[in-house]
């Protein structure tokens, strides 16, 4: 590797001394091209069209986020008219965002086959007619899991790639903002979404809903979706890179991200169901996620501007144990109005900063180029998380006496959830440390 290729600060944070000797976690494997540093993001624009780019692939996040994040909403709706029970419907709902990671690494191949733009544009297609198919289900559990769960799946899972490669080929110091951009549009899709899905409900029921929501993805997400342009093509690579399993780093980050999305989605998914066994009216669980998804919003941006700061490793050691506080400790104590809000706030903004700092991790470790193969492999290892994760929590609610049983019910959920969250904390922390012990240090 020559000279021009280290990038000491900005990408790998590793010390060089002398010509062969690194001091940091490659000494456990400095021969490895998983543990090699980074190359070079040279010649990055730092913006020009590249906020063309963010603003499109923000209006992608805006619908396949704020979609999967609203599915409570719906949820509720289901439960109420008997169509199923919390925990089935709630694996409809798990089997989308589940997508996202089953179908990771082959989409990490197919952007660089056809293109982001393409890409882009298939999922987004995808997702709006799994929404309008889904409206002609909504009795139908089988088909709710066709639809909802398999068509709009593929499509998120689409759609999540598309968004994931864009922003590191225009941003290098600005990428953690750049992302936080992008992701925290997902967020306030998901508010929007949320107040928009529970008005539409109880005007025209949930097929109406579905399908109304499925035509606006599809008349502002094609557009948007032909605003992308790549800056330079993504090299075309493997489906996996074996070598990165030799890498610390690599395998504590990936056994990090399988455990941090069991919990991701308990909150939105069963904060209407909460309020209700509150005694709250339905409209207040929909104005919870809401809360919650411009948390999550802010989250995004906030974290993802402090990454640039402060380092992306950091800030993810930072929002795992916060997302895990929160559910440990002040959701059991919300037994009314005034603490579930502080509690949805608190959640919303470290758990929605997860999806803006994970890119920008791998991108500051691994380099621009290899974001797509490693992105991919890292989140295939997130499809336990986002199947299991949900239903995990409605079985335990259930076996509990669901939420007609009260708040006690939902208490093993809660505490089921927030130790994953500081499980995930515990494993980013011990990456962080061991490759600088320095805890003020950039990483």
């Amino acid at each position: 590797m020559s000279t021009t290729q280290i990038e000491l600060h900005e990408t790998s944070n590793i010390r060089t001394e002398g010509p062969n000797q690194t001091i940091g976690l490659s000494q456990e494997h400095p021969t490895t091209t998983s543990d090699s540093i980074p190359e070079q993001d040279d010649a990055v624009p730092e913006g020009g069209y590249g906020w063309v780019v963010v603003s499109a692939c923000a209006v992608i996040a805006w619908w396949f986020i704020g979609i999967t994040y609203s599915w409570g909403i719906i949820q509720a709706r289901l439960v109420s008219e008997g169509v199923s029970e919390a925990s089935t419907l709630s694996l409809v709902g798990s089997l989308t965002v589940a997508c996202i990671a089953v179908l990771a690494i082959l989409n990490a191949r197919i952007v660089t086959s056809i293109g982001a733009r393409k890409l882009g544009l298939l999922g987004i297609s995808l997702l709006g007619l799994g929404e309008i198919l889904g409206g002609f289900a909504t009795r139908n559990v089988g088909g709710l899991f066709a639809t909802v769960g398999v068509l709009m799946g593929v499509g998120t899972s689409m759609c999540f790639m598309t968004v994931s490669v864009l922003p590191p080929q225009y941003f290098r110091r600005k990428r953690g903002l750049a992302n936080g951009i992008v992701f925290a549009a997902g967020g306030l899709g998901g508010a929007a979404i949320s107040l928009f899905s529970d008005r539409l409900l109880d005007k025209v029921g949930p097929a109406w809903t579905l399908r109304i929501t499925g035509l606006m993805t599809l008349a502002t997400g094609l557009p948007a979706a032909c605003l992308i342009q790549e800056r330079a093509p993504v090299k075309r690579t493997t489906f996996v890179d074996w070598t990165l399993f030799k890498s610390l780093r690599f395998v504590l980050l990936f056994a990090s991200g399988i455990i941090a999305t069991f919990p991701l989605f308990v909150p939105p998914f069963f904060l209407p169901l909460y309020c209700q066994s509150l005694g709250l009216k339905s409209s207040t669980g929909a104005i919870a996620v809401a809360v919650f998804n411009l948390s999550s919003a802010l989250g995004r941006i906030v974290f993802g501007l402090l990454c640039d700061y402060l380092g992306p490793l950091n800030m993810l050691v930072v929002i795992l144990f916060a997302a895990g506080m929160s559910m440990l400790v002040l959701w059991p104590l919300s037994n009314s109005l005034a603490p579930l809000i502080a509690f949805t706030i608190w959640n919303g903004v470290s758990s929605g900063a997860f999806f803006a700092i994970m890119p920008t991790v791998v991108g500051s470790i691994f380099g621009t180029q290899k974001v797509p193969v490693v992105m991919g492999m890292v989140v295939t290892g997130w499809v336990g998380g986002y199947l299991l994760g949900g239903p995990i929590a409605g079985y335990m609610l259930q076996a509990y006496g669901g939420a007609e049983n009260g708040t006690v019910a939902f208490r093993p959920a809660m505490y089921y959830a927030g130790s994953m969250s500081i499980g995930a904390a515990i494993l980013v922390a011990t990456m962080r440390l061991r490759m600088d012990r320095r805890l003020l240090k950039k990483l």
